[in-house]
């Protein structure tokens, strides 16, 4: 979806935006489990909700090319 880099990034870099994106998979998690919570869902199926996003989206954060 994303078109190619012309540059490598630095070695910090690379760091400091999978840092940045892994706070944001963080704030969705924290989200989504406020939204359930306040909906009055079980907490086993929040927690389970929120552990599966977190992991679906850490593991496409952390398996692409271009960040």
């Amino acid at each position: 979806m994303l078109p190619g880099r012309d540059r490598r990034r630095f070695g910090l870099e690379r760091v400091l935006v999978r840092l940045v994106a892994t706070c944001g998979v963080v704030g969705i998690g924290v989200a989504l489990g406020a939204i359930l919570a306040s909906s009055k869902v079980q907490g086993w199926i929040t927690g389970l909700v929120v552990a599966l996003v977190s992991v679906i989206l850490s593991a496409i954060l952390w398996s692409s090319r271009q960040l």
